[in-house]
């Protein structure tokens, strides 16, 4: 499996894999490339990520925070992940409690028959306790590669809190994208940070 070192070395191979990998498709949103799936894991996701610090939005990731510890939805989402998320994780912290070896301590996000709207990104949540530290697997259906950032910091605090419950250290992220993406109207936005990056 690719490793990533952190959070913002991620983001920038994901865009890079859309960059290259990436053929035309049609998006509700507009235009966008899509690229084969990946799984790759973070080591260490930091608040204080220097290449987050230093290209990131912290407006945007402000607001997703919110996304994903606030019950109601926060404008302009259709969904809270922090509903979804926070009122099943007491469930999967006594699935391990009880089972320490457990592959079961899965969270869905989903919901049958919601309008497909309003289905959302990220589908599902594992831990699992792996050499006495809790590991996490995030699976998405879909993910716009040029704001991916903002949801693997969120996740690792949704990990840091289960980690927190169960009295553990936390272990590696690991992120499964269906269909990573980039809409055509921001590759201005994300050539540029390549040429930044780079320099």
């Amino acid at each position: 499996m690719i490793e990533q070192a952190s959070c913002g070395e991620a983001w920038f191979w994901l865009m890079r894999h859309v960059q290259a990998y990436g053929t035309p498709a049609d998006d509700d949103r507009g235009p966008v490339l899509e690229a084969p799936a990946v799984l790759f894991s973070i080591k260490q996701v930091d608040r204080r990520d220097p290449l987050i610090e230093r290209y990131g939005d912290a407006a945007k990731a402000a607001l997703y925070a919110r996304k994903f510890t606030e019950n109601e939805i926060v404008a302009p989402f259709k969904y809270s992940y922090g509903e979804r998320i926070n009122g099943q994780v007491q469930w999967a912290s006594e699935v391990l409690r009880a089972k320490p070896y457990s592959k079961s301590a899965w969270i869905s996000l989903t919901r049958p028959a919601e309008p497909a709207n309003e289905v959302p990104c990220l589908t599902g949540v594992a831990f699992r306790i792996r050499q006495e530290r809790l590991v996490m697997t995030a699976a998405f259906r879909s993910q716009n590669a040029y704001t991916s950032y903002l949801n693997y910091v969120p996740l690792a605090d949704v990990q840091a809190g289960m980690a927190r419950i169960l009295g553990l250290g936390c272990g590696s992220m690991r992120i499964f994208v269906d269909v990573p993406h980039l809409y055509l109207a921001d590759l201005g936005q994300v050539s540029g940070l390549m040429r930044r990056y780079v320099a």
